[in-house]
């Protein structure tokens, strides 16, 4: 399998992701410089590698599959790679780069297990749509839009939950 990593994803990420972070900041009274160059820099390099190449995967996983379950499978395997472990390394970021480090434990996890089973609808629909609508070529920015609207959610459930 060839690794994609271009400028376009780079610049993706880094840009939209951050944007849904600093909104939910801005919304929690938390932004913070640190923050956004952190995320921008998680947002250009983590997420703009693993995502489109996750993506690729799941679309040659899927072979030649068709029909309803075929939609099923890859909405699936798309929601396996965004687990409340994805959420809580998320979650870890944002502590790590807001300066609150000794905030990183268990209790990340906790939040992004709750996060995870109260936004399953909203996931299901999302990635479902990202995976059986959406181009291969412009999944990657669809996910990062569908993502950086859910860290606004996600930030929110820190105080939530």
């Amino acid at each position: 399998m060839k690794w994609e990593y271009s400028w376009p994803s780079i610049l993706r990420g880094a840009v939209i992701y951050t944007s849904g972070d600093s909104i939910a900041a801005l919304l929690l009274h938390e932004f913070q410089w640190s923050r956004l160059l952190g995320l921008a820099l998680v947002g250009a390099t983590f997420y703009a590698f693993e995502i489109p190449n996750y993506f690729n995967w799941i679309e040659k996983k899927a072979g030649s599959r068709r029909g309803r379950w075929a939609s099923l499978y890859k909405t699936g395997l798309a929601i396996l790679y965004f687990n409340p472990l994805w959420i809580a390394r998320h979650l870890f970021f944002i502590e790590l780069f807001s300066g609150q480090a000794e905030q990183v434990g268990w209790g990340l996890l906790r939040i992004a297990i709750y996060s995870f089973l109260v936004n399953i609808p909203i996931s299901v629909l999302g990635n479902y749509l990202i995976q059986n609508v959406i181009g291969l070529r412009w999944r990657f920015f669809a996910s990062a839009v569908f993502s950086a609207l859910m860290a606004i959610y996600y930030a929110v459930s820190r105080v939530l939950f």
